[in-house]
This record gives C-alpha cells, structure tokens and sequence, in this order.
C-alpha cells in the first residue's frame, strides 16, 4: 500500500504565505539513501533565504524546504552501511524537504544521535552547531587572547558562538538590537555588548579596542553592516560574511581590501565544510562534546507544530524571537 507524508512545498519566491502543507506519496528509499519518521525539525535563516531565492543558485520550483532535523530510521535504501533501521539520527543539508512528517535523505547526511541528548536540543542545535565549529575552528581557529565581533550575538548562532568562544578565552564583541537581548547576550559569555539602536557600533568598538581593532568579525547581517564591519577590524583581520539578514552586499573593489589595512574577505558556506564525511563526522563530535562539557549550552527553544511554519518564518524575520526555533510534526 503506497504511504504518505505531509510536507511543506512552494511554488513561487515570496513572503511566508507561499508555504503550502501538501500530502507528498512517501517512496522506497533509493540506493544509498534511508528515509526517516521526524521527531523535531530545525527552523533556520537559510530557510527564508531559499523561500526569497536570494542565491543565485536558486532551488527549482516547485521545491521543499528545510536543512535540518533529526528523527529515526525506518527504512533503508541498498548499499547503506553504518546505519539500522531504529537508529536516531540528525542531519544539516541533503535536499532541502526538512519540513515534513517523514522523508528520505542521504544516507552520509545522517549523523548517529548519542542516546544522552534529547531530539529537541539536537535539532536545536545541530545546525547552528555545526556552522559555529567551522567558523571558529576551521574558517578561522580562534583561541585565548583573539577578541572578535559577533553581530546578532542574542541569536541562534550567536549564543552558541558567545558560549564556545568565552569557554577558549576569546573575547567577545557582539551586538543586539534590545536592552533585553543584550543581558542574554552577556549571560552568554560576551565581553562587551553593544545595542546598535542606540550605539554606533563602529565607534563603540575603536573605543572597546583603543583603537587597534578586533582580529574577526563575524557579520550575518549584510547589507546594513558590512561596511563598518570591515571599519572594525584590526590591519590583516578578517571579514566573515556568512548571511544577508538585512539584504545583499553591495559589490566591493578589491582594492579597498588592501586601503583599509590588507584586509581579508570570506563568504563560506557550511556545504564546502561538511561535503567530506571525515571532516563533517569529525564536527558533529566537536559539536557533541561542547555540549557535553558545558561549554555549550541548550539553547532557549521556541516550538511550533509543523503546521505554523509559517508563523515561525514570520517571527523569525521580524525578529520575535530569540535562541533557536524548532518545528514539531
């Protein structure tokens, strides 16, 4: 008997109101491939950026949605080795159709989930998580006595970062947009906090820095901070552009890297740093004993029934929300 599943499908870029819940016929895993029954389902800036088509590579319409979640197997395709049906498994990438009551993946995106942390943290974190290891271990290896810049520091990525920096002894810069979220962001293990509704947090820095400058500055805000984000950083520091929140960055003379101090520019993506399963194994276990030590934290956790996947795109983008935000079949 054919099954199915729900999931959510949009045929044209736009605001929220283009996702539609469809009833999708649930197929036999192909090789290499298992499928899997979803416990929690991670919600992320990435997402709203493939429903816009903000990349050049957009998805081909009509498309589903979602990089991240975690759930058991419940079938397997031919030639997989390594997993059983049963197993709890996370995932960051594959197809993007996160956002459905079941559905088959890749096989080499399926990370085993160890049995000590709850499906709801790890699809709250693994993500996120993930993109936080490569940006300061591998991207940049930052380490006790580096001091950064971290925009959006009361955020999802931005808390973790905030715990996993202070814990290596690296000062942390970040801004916030509320008095609220800037206690958060202290909490969290920022140095400095800056709420750039109220601050220049370019002038603020120079002064935070007598001047000298912070060695990263990590900017997923774009369009509205880039410039003063490259004004902050140290002769020889780097820019790591890795979202647009506020809009896509203008084009940049490559010339102005090396007027305002021999700078350098990065735009990676989590997809270059976890293609090798070697590297991407090696990051989730990176990821898991940071959580293990305390040196992460579970994160505040919004929850949402799959349903309102909607409603959890629209908090998100008007910035409703802090922590990290799940979606629950």
């Amino acid at each position: 008997m054919t099954q199915a599943t729900s999931a959510f499908r949009f045929s044209e870029y736009g605001d929220a109101s283009v996702l539609n819940m469809e009833s999708l016929e649930l197929v036999t895993p192909a090789a290499g491939e298992i499928q899997i029954e979803q416990d929690a389902i991670g919600v992320n800036f990435i997402d709203i950026y493939h429903r816009k088509g903000v990349f050049a590579a957009q998805l081909p319409l009509p498309a589903g949605l979602g990089m991240e979640g975690v759930g058991t197997i419940t079938a397997l395709g031919e030639d997989v080795s390594g997993l059983a049906i049963g197993d709890r498994v996370a995932y960051v990438g594959g197809p993007p159709n996160a956002y459905s009551q079941h559905r088959n993946l890749p096989a080499a995106r399926a990370l085993k989930v160890p049995s000590d942390l709850s499906s709801e943290m790890v699809a709250a974190l693994i993500f996120k998580g993930l993109t936080v290891e490569y940006l300061t271990h591998r991207c940049c290896n930052l380490g006790e006595g580096d001091v950064v810049l971290w925009h959006a520091a009361a955020g999802g990525v931005g808390t973790i970062a905030s715990q996993w920096l202070a814990s290596k002894g690296v000062s942390v810069i970040g801004t916030v947009s509320s008095a609220i979220k800037a206690d958060m962001a202290k909490a969290n293990g920022c140095t400095h906090v800056i709420n750039y509704k109220e601050e220049d947090f370019e002038e603020r820095v120079k002064e935070i820095t007598n001047g000298k400058g912070v060695d990263v500055v990590y900017d997923s805000v774009g369009a509205d901070t880039f410039t003063k984000s490259m004004n902050c950083l140290r002769p020889r520091g780097t820019l790591v552009s890795f979202g647009e929140a506020s809009g896509l960055v203008d084009a940049l003379p490559v010339s102005m890297l090396g007027a305002k101090g021999s700078l350098y520019i990065t735009r990676p993506s989590i997809a270059h740093y976890t293609a090798d399963r070697g590297e991407y194994e090696q990051a989730a276990e990176n990821l898991f004993a940071a959580i293990r030590s305390g040196a992460v934290k579970s994160p505040e956790i919004t929850t949402y029934p799959l349903v309102d996947a909607a409603r959890a795109h629209t908090d998100m983008e008007e910035r409703r929300t802090t922590g990290s935000i799940i979606l629950q079949p």
